[in-house]
């Protein structure tokens, strides 16, 4: 895995903060929940722009896990799907 540049730092250091205060305020079944509605709206959307913010920043080089047998992505050029004359 790549080093991580700053602002992928910050973005990680933030949804695991966010992570954790949702885990910390999430009552048990049955109680009332702490937080407004607007308020747990306002969370899922910095959640949502941390992991846009994310996905742009690691572009088509995403160090994502696959699996052994997963098929990989074959390129062709277009000059390979021109008609040939036999």
């Amino acid at each position: 895995m790549s080093e991580l540049t700053p602002e992928q730092e910050i973005l990680l250091t933030m949804r695991h903060t966010l992570a954790a205060i949702i885990r910390d305020v999430t009552p048990q079944p049955g109680m009332r929940h702490p937080l407004s509605a607007a308020t747990v709206e306002a969370v899922r959307q910095c959640l949502a722009a941390i992991a846009a913010r994310e996905h742009a920043l690691a572009g088509d080089s995403a160090d994502r896990p696959h699996f052994v047998d997963e098929p990989q992505v074959v390129e062709i050029p277009l000059s390979a799907l021109e008609k040939r004359s036999d």
